[in-house]
């Protein structure tokens, strides 16, 4: 097979090595001179290292042998150096790598030229009588723009700005810095990539940029700009620029990597198929590993070339779109680390190794147990000089002065749909005890109605009589007799209301015995849905105080937490959504209103030594819904209205909205909403792991943690 390559960067070199190993025919051609970039140094880590191994190990022997290695990070915050051991990190000189590359694919034979630029008009022009031309220009890629529509580019800015200098220095470690100033905060991503220099990258959000005026700054400006700001950890080294300009990161995406253009067919690898955040430095492994990818596919299939592309596009493409979504977590922590700048240096150091995911608790304790002991230690609050410390997850937490949960890990029991007449029966009771006994420290229970007209289904406990509230209490005295502490989720269903036990399907309505439908504006759920009657003045006053009566049952039967729920596209969340609150008197004005009516009758009925949370809408998750700007400044006029803890929830406010069902899919909004507004919050979203619950609790992200226990209870995790 004859291949046209376009572009000498690593992806493009290591291609023809490759392929000129296994017998193809190889013309590169790339528009720079031989050696020039303008990057500075490429990290690898043991893992890609391996890989290069094991594709080509002549040429593994040699970037071996140019490679600097470390194993530690350094975090400097708040004037002190915090650094955390065990990460295996390697890093070369990119123009060593380059210049390796290349001398190896002129060994085996490739036809390579220099300083050719590929014409924009017709890019395939250089490579006339290839079979296979391949796209690895990089992120300005020439073959991709041609051929856009038919790949599905597409392309995401980052918020931030950053530049890319050069140190003449070697770093002992991979460093990071955190620099606040009168501008905004400044953060440094350095490594050392030979005995003498390091990459020396400066990011800072856009607001920062422009009030330093570095928009302004030619190169040598912003370069002596950035060398005074970080002239603490310079000392008389000097930063060095290649071409070192401001920029915006994009994340390149295409539906496809490959189409057929007359005879010939175009692949695309490396930058020019995808791009990742700098911050988690996989951008060059990623590269190298789509060439070994392509390699090997045509040894798979050396005679269809098409199956041979598809089986290449089907193994690298959803392995990159794992690393992207890493990238785009770890891209948006630095985005938003301002908000975390009151933290502690031990906290703050845990929270950025753990930022993409890839790194919990468990992990960093293997790598590092002396900085997760600190890490530990901090977080229960243990004496000076104490090195025994439980971890996150089993240190209590004080909700209100009468109310102490014994650990971290929530759980709630599913929707059992049960009840007779709004009673709870022993089907509840034993339902709530089997999640008292997994060890929790606090238990939930499925939505319990205020009134009768404000159940789910026919089968929704209640809250609304005496009864109730009697056989709840029985149900509180076996929680609380496991060892746990028992939250009532008090749930008006609003629009979702009156609907057939959701066993038999969801919001499905009852064809018989429903009742009447409120909300705050005559809008159905769903097309099959029954149509709401928007709440009138009497109705508003009726609910409200139907929920004040139903809170003082709920003390009355020994409840220890209640749980408010302002979500789910319910009753309350309906009136804070746009989407859902189309009234024009002053509760559409104000869409919160009527719920901080409801938390404040709510708060005067429940008792003031016990915890009143409230589970928040806090994005909608739908364009022109809530936002998560929006949940953060709801997060803040509920805490300002007594709600002691956040429960945060998103969307199904419309059935429309896209559902994102993810690991921890909610951990990012809570994360938003407990450090920006400033509030004690609970977060669930497909925990399954202990790990993760320690990891989020010691990154500071959430106060407790809604634990899915089925994996353990299947046995399916160790």
């Amino acid at each position: 097979m004859r291949v046209g390559i376009c572009g000498g960067g690593p992806a493009g070199l290591y291609l023809a090595v490759l392929l000129r190993r296994a017998g193809h025919e190889v013309v590169l051609r790339e528009r720079n001179p031989p050696g020039v970039t303008y990057g500075w140094g490429v990290v690898f880590s043991d893992e890609s290292l391996a890989e290069l191994r094991d594709a080509d190990y002549e040429t593994y022997l040699q970037i071996d042998a140019a490679l600097v290695r470390w194993s530690s990070i350094d975090i400097h915050y708040a004037g002190e150096r915090i650094r955390s051991t065990g990460h295996g990190f390697a890093a070369i000189a990119r123009t060593t790598l380059l210049r390796l590359l290349a001398e190896r694919a002129a060994v085996l034979g490739a036809d390579m030229a220099f300083s050719t630029e590929v014409p924009d008009a017709d890019p395939l022009a250089p490579f006339a009588g290839c079979d296979l031309v391949v796209a690895a220009d990089g992120v300005r890629s020439v073959l991709r723009t041609a051929y856009a529509d038919a790949l599905g580019s597409s392309f995401s800015p980052t918020a931030s700005k950053y530049v890319w200098f050069g140190a003449d220095m070697a770093l002992p470690v991979f460093t990071f810095i955190f620099t606040p100033t009168p501008h905004g905060l400044f953060q440094v991503h350095a490594y050392p990539y030979d005995a003498h220099r390091s990459t020396f990258i400066v990011e800072c959000s856009e607001a920062a940029w422009h009030s330093a005026d570095l928009d302004a700054m030619n190169e040598s400006d912003s370069l002596a700009f950035c060398r005074d700001l970080f002239a603490p950890y310079l000392g008389h080294h000097r930063l060095l620029s290649n071409k070192s300009l401001w920029s915006t990161f994009v994340t390149v995406r295409n539906r496809s990597w490959h189409c057929r253009v007359g005879g010939q067919d175009v692949v695309l690898v490396g930058d020019a198929a995808h791009t990742a955040h700098f911050s988690i430095g996989s951008g060059t492994r990623l590269a190298l590993d789509d060439a070994i990818a392509l390699a090997k596919a045509f040894v798979a299939e050396p005679h269809d070339r098409e199956a041979a592309l598809a089986a290449y596009e089907g193994d690298r493409q959803p392995i990159v779109e794992r690393f992207q979504e890493v990238a785009t977590d770890s891209a948006r922590y630095f985005e938003s680390v301002s908000r975390y700048l009151g933290f502690a240096p031990e906290p703050f150091a845990f929270n950025l190794l753990t930022r993409s995911g890839r790194i919990g608790h468990n992990n960093l304790t293997a790598r590092d147990p002396v900085l997760v002991n600190r890490v530990d230690r901090r977080f229960a609050g243990v004496a000076p000089g104490r090195i025994v410390a439980p971890p996150p997850l089993l240190t209590p937490l004080r909700l209100s002065a009468g109310c102490e949960v014994v650990n971290r890990v929530v759980v709630a029991t599913g929707t059992l749909d049960a009840a007779e007449d709004g009673r709870p029966g022993e089907a509840h009771a034993a339902a709530l005890d089997d999640a008292a006994t997994t060890g929790a420290g606090l238990v939930v229970t499925e939505e319990v109605a205020p009134v009768p007209d404000g159940r789910v289904t026919s089968g929704s406990p209640g809250m609304w009589d005496d009864d109730h509230a009697e056989a709840w209490a029985k149900v509180a005295a076996r929680v609380h007799e496991a060892g746990a502490r028992l939250a009532l989720r008090l749930t008006h269903a609003g629009r979702r209301g009156a609907t057939r036990p959701r066993g038999r399907g969801l919001d499905r309505p009852l064809t018989t015995g429903g009742w009447r439908l409120l909300a705050p504006s005559a809008l159905a759920y769903t097309p099959r849905s029954r149509r709401p009657e928007a709440m009138d003045a009497a109705a508003l006053e009726t609910v409200r105080a139907g929920y004040g009566q139903a809170a003082r049952r709920a003390a009355d039967a020994g409840v220890d937490v209640l749980l408010l729920d302002m979500a789910d596209g319910y009753l309350l969340a309906s009136f804070l959504s746009p989407l859902t609150n189309h009234r024009d008197d002053a509760f559409g004005t104000d869409p919160a209103r009527y719920p901080l009516e409801v938390l404040e009758t709510v708060r005067a009925a429940w008792p003031a030594g016990r915890p009143l949370a409230v589970r928040l809408l806090a994005d909608d998750r739908f364009p022109g819904g809530l936002t998560a700007a929006d949940g953060v400044a709801l997060a803040r006029r509920l805490a300002e209205g007594g709600a002691d803890l956040i429960d945060i929830a998103a969307g199904h406010t419309v059935p429309e909205a896209g559902a994102d069902y993810r690991r921890l899919f909610n951990a990012g909004l809570a994360d938003r909403v407990r450090n920006e507004a400033g509030v004690a919050v609970v977060v669930g979203g497909h925990i399954t792991r202990l790990d993760e619950v320690n990891t989020l609790l010691a990154a500071g992200r959430a106060d407790l943690c809604r634990l899915d226990p089925s994996p353990y209870r299947r046995g399916a995790l160790p």
